[in-house]
């Protein structure tokens, strides 16, 4: 179990090398230069606030690319339950930036029978990712 409470091994944790605005920048880059879209930013922290509560900085992407993506929903409708792809940035008590991003390819292929091939494409997420925060 990490400091920040346990989560499945599917969940991958990079510590980003830059402040929260510069990693969700540079996150947002590296998406747009291999074609993924952004399909939503949410503020929790703001969600919170507005409920009366309180959060430490934490915003949901949701992101894809549609030519990875929709040959794993035309393989299996249900999949679309874990597409788009998403990764939580949160701030840690030190004030640093983490990224968590939900591996779908450790849950496609055994829970949803989606073919080697078609994971391959969603297998170089985890390395994007991990490259634009360092």
């Amino acid at each position: 179990m990490s400091e920040h409470g346990q989560h499945p091994s599917a969940v991958l944790t990079f510590k980003s090398s830059h402040d929260f605005d510069t990693t969700i920048a540079r996150l947002k880059t590296a998406l747009e230069r291999v074609g993924a879209v952004v399909f939503a930013d949410v503020d929790q922290r703001e969600a919170a606030e507005l409920a009366g509560l309180t959060l430490r900085r934490t915003r949901l992407i949701l992101f894809g690319n549609p030519k990875a993506g929709t040959p794993v929903m035309a393989a299996n409708p249900h999949a679309a339950l874990e597409l788009p792809l998403r990764l939580v940035i949160w701030e840690d008590d030190a004030g640093r930036a983490n990224v968590d991003y939900l591996d779908v390819t450790q849950t496609l292929g055994p829970h949803y029978a989606i073919a080697p091939d078609l994971l391959a494409p969603l297998q170089r997420v985890a390395a994007l990712l991990q490259t634009a925060v360092q």
